[in-house]
């Protein structure tokens, strides 16, 4: 019953729709935390995208080119990069051009 507290009507204080309320939260919580990893992916790429389409390049071959130049940044740093620090972002795609 402390794991539902919060929840709203019968879910807080009966004690089956309870107990089925919390199980089906704990099953979200378990999903969610590997589905915001994807998201938070996803949402990078398209960052980093946008960032290198300014520069007159597409997202795979910037990939593919930063793998060749040993360049070693992942794509949240690339990402915030693109976002917040755009002349920073364009040196670092002049140096994989």
């Amino acid at each position: 019953m402390k794991l539902a507290k919060g929840f709203y009507g019968r879910r807080k204080n009966v004690w089956t729709v309870a107990k089925n309320a919390v199980e089906k939260a704990l099953l979200y919580s378990y999903r969610d935390r590997r589905a915001k990893k994807r998201d938070f992916r996803s949402l990078w790429i398209q960052r980093i995208n946008a960032g290198v389409r300014q520069q007159g390049m597409s997202y795979s071959v910037f990939m593919g080119l930063l793998g060749k130049t040993n360049i070693e940044l992942n794509r949240k740093v690339l990402a915030d990069l693109a976002m917040n620090h755009p002349e920073a972002f364009a040196a670092v795609v002049n140096q994989v051009k």
